[in-house]
């Protein structure tokens, strides 16, 4: 196998039977056209975005009322609107099964082990829906919740937005400021977290945050059991504290009902990294994600009712949101929480034999931790029913596609994915049926007009430029929190680009139709696939006494990006290990483990702008090696060279 020729190629019977193709010809049909190949249906569906929308609702059998329009203000990115007329229930769309089969199956290291079958899910949402309407949660309303990626936390998104309430959430590993920074700005009604979680067969303590979230937020707290708690024994009554068996102990399941909302009606907010401040909060629509992740489910990832579906995600990733839509096609949710190595190496790879899992989906990191652990999943584990492994959060290198072809199974399709928290969903990802090559994503997804383009706006093929989108899509943010005049909205996506969204990735079409993804083009840290602020790590860092200022940077590293932070220190103050660790210590608790950086390193002088910013970009590029430009805008640029040719980031 060589680079010259594809790592796979479906054959000709698995084209012809892929649901992408028979959408293909559904289409056709429905619309008097025809399609030479995916290239032209791809077309067809930017071209034509009101029957190829309409198609993806028709097809897939969205419950609701569809309206009589599709789109308006098609013209106009900001003002572009889908189904206007239209109401819908995400929930509703997602419990379409009842039955003793399974919905979800969890587990939580080695320490949980469970399985929900349809009923049972759908009896645990209608107690759940029934209790929060009595809490008067009303549609709009917004439930925040800091759980682990376990049955309930599905159950409770699902009874908060069968009512039209607008979930968020973030896994239990973030600090206490952290978490008061996303849902302090939004408002909840409810503050949802576990008593603990596992993690690395250890048990980490969360009541005590908890409780301070909630005293913060002023709201009341539900408190799920997953880990245990030393407080357990404890079961006295707490002002402003309510135990989930409690909180459902009145309630038996029956009927559900949905409460039907138009097509833009908030159903999640998500939040950006916190690059320069708190984190934005980005609000997605319910009819939005629901076909946007129809869409990726049933045609890209040709998911089919009864299969396995796995991601490694937690609650404070989009694929978490991505990967729960996945009830909408009949799948069996396989969720999984803790460390992917606990109790050892081939944790996930049991699973997946246990399970058989269809889709696997995770980050490019752990695909490389694999292989530098000399694992060899497709010859020690029975993968018989994996078709498809997935893969985002950063590029996946080279190495890595050979790698899932070597070392996990031959014939399989391989899709690196990339979209991220701005859609929900993804701009780029697998295509069944066309061919995977080594390094490269197979291409756009339907319905969205992706393209490269240069600093001049002008599409460019094999060479690096900005990932753009240059049409309405349906999974556009409607607005972001405390936004009111949508300025921080347009600057986000609006600003480089007249009427384009521009994501902030470097990109590059390659000769095979595919695109490669180069990395963020901001400042955004992405160690192992997770985005990370740098706002968040220089909070923590400015309660270290002796550290006068810091600046943080992503370091491309061993085909992926460490987290390298730079401190100036008082006079007299050196870095040793002592202080050294109580850094990384401090960030640890205050923000959470990924934020920790994998070198610190003590420098005289930070470059600032003549306003007094830190430029973590040109110090980026000074430390790999790259040009800086607009020198000029610097106060002080001679402090730039205190980041050339240092030793301890060579190794």
């Amino acid at each position: 196998m060589t680079d010259t020729n594809p790592l796979w190629v479906p054959s000709a019977e698995r084209i012809a039977q892929s649901p992408m193709t028979q959408f293909m010809q559904w289409c056709a049909d429905r619309y008097a056209s025809s399609f030479a190949n995916y290239d032209a249906f791809h077309r067809w569906s930017v071209d034509e975005p009101e029957a190829f929308w309409s198609a993806v609702w028709a097809y897939c059998g969205v419950i609701g009322e569809p309206g009589l329009r599709v789109l308006i203000e098609r013209g106009d990115m900001l003002k572009a609107r889908f189904f206007p007329d239209a109401e819908l229930n995400f929930a509703e769309n997602l419990l379409i099964h009842s039955g003793p089969e399974d919905a979800i199956i969890f587990r939580g290291e080695d320490k949980a082990d469970e399985r929900w079958s349809w009923d049972r899910l759908s009896e645990e949402v209608s107690r759940l829906q029934q209790a929060l309407s009595d809490k008067g949660i009303a549609p709009g309303d917004r439930i925040a919740a800091m759980m682990p990626n376990m049955p309930q936390t599905v159950a409770l998104m699902l009874a908060a937005t069968s009512l039209g309430a607008v979930w968020s959430s973030c896994s239990p590993d973030f600090g206490e400021q952290g978490v008061l920074d996303r849902f302090g700005q939004i408002g909840p009604k409810l503050f949802i977290a576990c008593d603990g979680y596992w993690y690395n067969g250890k048990r980490q303590e969360v009541v005590g945050k908890a409780k301070a979230v909630a005293e913060k937020l002023g709201v009341t707290l539900l408190l799920v059991p997953y880990a245990g708690s030393a407080a357990d024994a404890d079961r006295t009554d707490e002002p402003g504290l309510v135990r989930y068996d409690d909180f459902i102990r009145a309630y038996r399941g029956r009927k559900l009902r949905y409460s039907r909302q138009p097509f833009n009606h908030p159903l999640y907010i998500l939040f950006s990294s916190g690059t320069t401040g708190v984190p934005k909060c980005i609000v997605h629509s319910a009819g939005g994600t629901l076909l946007q992740h129809l869409k990726e489910h049933r045609f890209h990832c040709e998911l089919k009712e009864g299969e396995r579906l796995f991601y490694f995600t937690t609650c404070g990733w989009m694929m978490w949101n991505w990967l729960v839509t996945g009830l909408a096609s009949g799948a069996t949710l396989c969720l999984y929480d803790g460390s992917p190595f606990a109790p050892d190496d081939n944790a996930l790879f049991d699973y997946a034999e246990k399970e058989q899992f269809a889709v696997f989906g995770t980050s490019a990191k752990y695909i490389d931790a694999v292989r530098k652990a000399g694992l060899e999943p497709g010859k020690t584990h029975d993968l018989s029913a994996l078709r498809l492994v997935t893969s985002t959060g950063s590029p996946l290198s080279p190495e890595g596609f050979s790698f899932v072809y070597d070392g996990i199974k031959s014939d399989i399709q391989l899709a690196s994915i990339s979209g991220g928290t701005d859609i929900v969903s993804c701009f780029v990802l697998g295509n069944p049926v066309k061919a995977v090559w080594k390094g490269e994503i197979q291409g756009p997804g339907l319905g969205l007009a992706v393209d490269v383009w240069d600093d001049a706006g002008q599409s460019v093929h094999g060479e690096k430029g900005e990932l753009v989108c240059t049409a309405p899509f349906p999974c556009q943010p409607i607005m972001f929190w405390n936004d009111a005049d949508g300025e921080k909205y347009r600057a986000a996506y609006f600003s480089r680009f007249e009427n384009v969204w521009c994501h902030g990735d470097f990109a590059e079409w390659t000769a095979h139709g595919g695109l490669i993804i180069h990395g963020r083009s901001d400042a955004t840290l992405n160690p192992g696939g997770v985005r990370i602020g740098t706002a968040e790590i220089y909070n923590q860092v400015d309660t270290i006494d002796e550290v006068l200022e810091a600046l943080c940077i992503g370091q491309d590293w061993d085909g992926d990006v460490r987290v390298v932070l730079f401190v100036r220190l008082k006079e007299g103050v050196a870095l040793g290990d002592a202080l050294t660790a109580r850094i990384k210590n401090r960030i640890r608790t205050g923000a959470s483990p990924r934020h920790v950086p994998a070198k610190i390193i003590a420098v005289a002088d930070i470059p600032r702008t003549k306003s007094g910013k830190i430029v973590e970009l040109a110090v980026r590029d000074v430390v790999h090696g790259r040009p800086v430009k607009n020198k000029e805008a610097l106060a002080n640029p001679e402090a730039l060279s205190h980041f050339e040719n240092i030793a301890v980031l060579q190794s």
